[in-house]
């Protein structure tokens, strides 16, 4: 339980990375709570889908 507890909580820190946006309050508790490990995880898969977004999103302006 407490893995899945730390790695959605690395996905909420992540996301709200992407935008720059983060109480310190919030990221010190993000510092006790969840390992380096998810944080590196869950932000390469986020980097991977935002490129593969961005590659469709210009193959179809581009193919109009």
């Amino acid at each position: 339980m407490s893995t899945k507890v730390s790695l959605m909580r690395s996905v909420k820190a992540v996301a709200w990375s992407f935008l720059g946006i983060r109480k310190s309050s919030e990221f010190q508790e993000d510092i006790d709570k969840i390992t380096p490990l998810h944080v590196l995880g869950v932000g390469l898969v986020a980097v991977f889908l935002f490129v593969i977004s961005l590659i469709v999103f210009v193959n179809l302006v581009v193919a109009k």
